[in-house]
């Protein structure tokens, strides 16, 4: 069948890499893509929220079947305008229309589902700028740390942990009045803290019947030791070693699903992917955030663990023929470091030239803010390339996905060095 992929990632990179293998992809398209994508598929200079003209690129191209990568393309109607026209409401889609898009696409809509339905998560109230006084006096009764997060879609950065009480009444006035998110911080969630191990868990369900994916953890700060502010994400790694089957199973039980159960009973049709963030507070899993689509990097470090047609999956899913079932996966560890461009997640310069990515052998590399310019690949955005390595161990994938990482280089390229080091270090205290 002929695909196409809607997204310019590291996420649209693997996703074009895992589906390119599968023996029902003919064509295969990526719309925009990036330089990484053009050398498994075909890009197309469409922007993934300019529904009209994908539309007509799906019809004049026979399009079957649509990934959506990004989170803005979900949560502004794709599923629902290509549903709503006769030419276009034929072809298959993996992900949620607005409804259902609203788990991401606002962080208060999501908790409210939570607590309606059950789902394990940390206390919360939220707040518009109207109500900054009555928030202040809210936090005046918090325990820090506090957590604080844009309502809205943020680009993953929209999260702030505030050591003290003075600096979260400064954060969230900085949110509410100044927009510091944009429109996604015209309300905010203030969160209880919740002290434990993060994770993120990947399923992809029909509405009715789910498949659990490798789960992974990824990195949100960009300084080393989980410092700095959040960016999009600086690594992560998959499996989790904490996450054993007594653990995965109260996932199952308490979180995916009442999740999956709750989407049915409130009326939200959700064919897709759920990215489950969780924290594993003393053996306990509560939820910090729901995504409506994979995860990135996670996606870097999940699909190459998965060892079956993985568009046989997403067919099902699209139809909504699937099998609650746990793919089948690969006993080795895969670990992937992102590569980003000096001054990320902060202001930075795009156009420099990259040397060094025929250099690498066993690890896979994975573009993300690239694009081609004549015979050179230059940079296009804050998180550049992502580097996946694997291994019988942490250790081992991430030296392989670090000798990759040792060829490459641009000016100004800056990266992590101690990816999967805390998980090495948990596994040894056990």
């Amino acid at each position: 069948m002929n695909i196409l992929i809607v997204g310019s990632g590291g996420r649209e990179h693997a996703l074009a890499w895992k589906i390119k293998q599968s023996k029902h992809c003919e064509d295969l398209w990526v719309a925009p893509g990036n330089a990484g994508t053009a050398m498994v598929a075909k890009n197309t200079p469409i922007n993934g929220e300019d529904f009209a003209a994908l539309g007509k690129f799906c019809v004049s191209n026979k399009i079957e079947l649509v990934v959506v990568g990004p989170e803005a393309a979900l949560v502004s109607g794709i599923r629902d305008y290509f549903e709503s026209h006769s030419d276009l409401s034929r072809i298959l889609i993996v992900g949620p229309g607005k409804s259902g898009a609203r788990l991401e696409g606002s962080k208060d809509f999501s908790k409210q589902f939570m607590l309606r339905n059950g789902v394990p998560t940390a206390k919360a109230a939220t707040f518009n700028a109207s109500q900054l006084r009555d928030a202040h006096a809210y936090l005046d009764n918090c325990q820090p740390p506090i957590v604080l997060k844009a309502d809205g879609l943020a680009a993953g950065k929209g999260v702030i942990i505030s050591p003290s009480i003075e600096e979260a009444k400064a954060e969230i006035s900085d949110m509410l009045e100044n927009k510091k998110f944009g429109e996604a911080s015209s309300k905010v969630l203030v969160e209880e803290f919740l002290d434990g191990i993060e994770l993120s868990v990947f399923v992809l369900t029909d509405g009715k019947n789910y498949a659990l994916l490798p789960e992974a953890k990824d990195y949100k700060r960009i300084g080393e030791q989980d410092t700095g502010p959040n960016t999009g994400g600086m690594g992560a790694v998959s499996p989790v070693v904490f996450a054993d089957d007594a653990f995965m199973q109260r996932v199952k039980d308490k979180v995916i699903v009442p999740t999956i159960q709750g989407l049915s009973k409130e009326n939200i049709p959700y064919r897709g992917f759920i990215f489950i963030g969780l924290m594993n507070v003393n053996g306990e899993p509560y939820v910090i955030e729901y995504n409506v689509r994979m995860g990135d990097p996670e996606t870097q470090a999940v699909l190459p663990r998965i060892d079956s047609d993985f568009v046989e999956l997403l067919i099902a899913t699209a139809k909504g023929e699937l099998k609650s079932q746990t793919v089948p996966t690969k006993k080795e560890l895969t670990a992937t470091v992102v590569m980003v461009a000096g001054g990320y997640p902060g202001s930075y310069e795009k156009g420099k030239v990259i040397t060094g990515l025929d250099k690498s052998d066993d690890a896979v590399v994975f573009h993300a803010g690239t694009k081609e310019t004549g015979s050179k690949v230059v940079t296009n955005g804050g998180r550049v390339i992502a580097i996946t390595g694997s291994g019988q161990t942490i250790s081992e994938a991430t030296a392989q996905a670090y000798k990759a990482i040792s060829t490459i280089h641009w000016d100004g390229v800056y990266f992590r060095k101690d990816i999967g080091e805390d998980l090495t270090k948990w596994a040894k205290t056990r």
